[in-house]
């Protein structure tokens, strides 16, 4: 079992597809088959199921992708170690919510990419607040940049930066938007815009079933800019991060009403797996992250 069959069987087991896989790694396709059919025979057992175009893991696959991830951590670590590399380097993947990637992290990359060149980040776009977690077992995450609610996990390193501020915005004409105190039972003839499915979008709806509010209606959007943009037209209210909504409230465009229910718990949240290893390249990342957050750069 090679180190580089062990790298083309977990990006294959990754993309379900050897075209994309030799793609990525810039092999022939017929090389990737090789290696893969190689690495079957060694093991004796299929790692891969065709079934017409599509190609699926078998069980024996499963489980040996979180072996393989594991092993190709360590001999990445074991070349930083035994090499002695000072200066961070190499490949960091990682997850922000959308706020983060919108409205935090181009200041948080043009710093990170001028003081480490050498180190290239990946993102992974959509990855859901249940699904992180698993991710960063794997191996397929290193870091997650995420707001929720507080978690406890034996698996996972947890470092709360900070608040994440939700406000409640509407047009700026709307008649709640002057009102000194807004509760929720003043939503209960609102059309409503809410995000995907979330921490802060829980406590929102929460705050309104507990006081037998059943919006009129209720429309969800992937996109923050959308709702936004659907709020300035004063065709209902949403419940969004304060950071994402500033600029509009500061041009007049949007009003954030007096809020009376109780604050939301959401927190700015770090996450890496207790397993992962300390990199240079991951250490640089943690500490530009926690610099351009915490230094009132990220939080409003």
């Amino acid at each position: 079992m090679e180190i580089k069959q062990l790298t083309i069987f977990k990006t294959a087991a990754q993309e379900l597809n050897f075209s994309r896989t030799a793609e990525n790694l810039g092999y022939a396709q017929s090389s990737i088959t090789s290696h893969i059919k190689a690495l079957e025979d060694e093991l004796g057992v299929p790692l891969f199921e065709r079934l017409g175009k599509r190609v699926i893991l078998t069980e024996a696959g499963a489980q040996l992708q979180l072996y393989a991830a594991k092993i190709l951590a360590l001999t990445e670590e074991a070349k930083d170690v035994v090499g002695c590399l000072r200066e961070p380097s190499g490949l960091l993947t990682i997850c922000a919510s959308e706020t983060h990637c919108t409205y935090r992290l181009p200041s948080l990359l043009k710093h990170f990419q001028q003081n480490y060149p050498k180190v290239q980040l990946v993102f992974r776009p959509g990855v859901s607040e249940k699904d992180f977690e698993g991710l960063l077992a794997k191996g397929e995450l290193d870091v997650a940049l995420l707001s929720m609610a507080p978690i406890v996990s034996e698996n996972l390193i947890v470092e709360e930066l900070g608040p994440e501020p939700i406000v409640i915005i509407c047009h700026p004409n709307h008649f709640l938007a002057g009102k000194d105190k807004v509760d929720p039972l003043d939503l209960r003839h609102e059309h409503l815009f809410v995000t995907e499915d979330c921490d802060y979008r829980r406590a929102f709806e929460h705050s309104l079933k507990d006081v037998g509010i059943d919006p009129i209606s209720k429309l969800e959007l992937a996109d923050v800019e959308a709702i936004k943009r659907c709020v300035m037209e004063g065709i209902g209210i949403a419940a969004l991060p304060k950071i994402a909504v500033e600029k509009e409230v500061e041009q007049g465009r949007l009003a954030i009403l007096n809020w009376s229910a109780l604050n939301f718990p959401i927190f700015i949240q770090l996450f890496r797996h207790k397993d992962k290893w300390m990199s240079p390249a991951l250490k640089a990342f943690l500490d530009v992250t926690r610099e351009t957050i915490v230094s009132n750069q990220g939080i409003r």
